[in-house]
């Protein structure tokens, strides 16, 4: 959720039990304009927390004109000072898959995977490599899933231009209640996937500009997504069953939306028997 409106927006999801504390949203006010100067940012975005055994980590992402370039990820563990994370790799995302369990909240902390998946460790030691995985590493691939997976925004919000650069659409004045309790009408702010796999027939009624990113309706599992309308209907709240604290607001017909995870880090792997 965008930094500047970041009191209002914590209010709105806050139906859901997530929050944070007087002093370290006093902090984060003090410290994300500072941080979007320092980096040169377009816009900075408060990610959310993630909290461990010992200490919790909270996130922050940075953003340039171009919204769908990698961003640029952060951590703290006061909400004063911010560290910058290394970019997430294919390799990094294969090693966290294999750790389980709670975030111990220290960086250098250090997971032996010998003691977690034998043959992971195994094929890391035969390509020369220590088989063991900093939690540092584990933080980003973690922040990384959770982006690709539940990281969402509201259909017309960005528009793709002819040169395949993705911008805020100006002209974006909110979704109608009616639009905004429908799956399909919040698309995953990732790399699409599932679009590149439709049909001719079924790319004709979409527009180019703005129906260039997967919707949330043909998500796997059916029933992963909880909607619902709190303020007396006023704010659509859309939660994650499968990433657990993730939670998306909109209020319709303004320009009022984002999305903040507090959580543990642990995908719900227990969720196509809960459906």
């Amino acid at each position: 959720m965008e930094a500047q409106a970041l009191p209002a927006a914590l209010a709105l999801v806050a139906g859901g039990g997530a929050g944070l504390s007087p002093e370290k949203r006093a902090a984060l006010g003090v410290s994300l304009p500072l941080l979007q100067r320092d980096y040169r940012f377009e816009r900075v975005w408060f990610w959310g927390c993630i909290q461990g055994v010992r200490g919790a980590y909270y996130i922050a992402e940075g953003l340039g004109p171009d919204r769908a370039a990698p961003r640029s990820r952060l951590y703290s563990l006061n909400c004063l000072e911010w560290s910058l994370l290394t970019p997430a790799t294919e390799e990094m995302l294969a090693q966290a898959e294999q750790v389980t369990g709670r975030f111990q909240g220290d960086p250098s902390f250090v997971y032996d995977l010998a003691d977690i998946n034998a043959q992971a460790a195994k094929k890391l030691f035969e390509g020369g490599k220590e088989p063991v995985i900093k939690e540092e590493i584990r933080l980003v691939a973690t922040i990384e899933q959770i982006d690709r997976a539940v990281g969402i925004v509201p259909r017309g919000a960005f528009v793709k231009t002819p040169l395949g650069s993705v911008h805020e659409n100006r002209h974006f004045e909110g979704l109608s209640l009616v639009e905004a309790k429908k799956l399909s009408s919040y698309f995953h702010f990732t790399e699409p996937v599932n679009l590149k796999n439709k049909t001719l027939l079924e790319k004709a009624n979409l527009d180019p500009s703005t129906d260039f990113l997967d919707s949330l309706e043909h998500d796997i599992p059916q029933g992963s997504w909880s909607v619902q309308l709190e303020r007396g209907g006023a704010v659509v709240v859309l939660r994650s069953l499968l990433w657990l604290g993730l939670t998306f607001y909109h209020v319709p017909m303004t320009k009022q939306y984002g999305y903040v995870y507090f959580g543990t880090g642990e995908k719900n792997l227990d969720l196509p028997f809960m459906l």
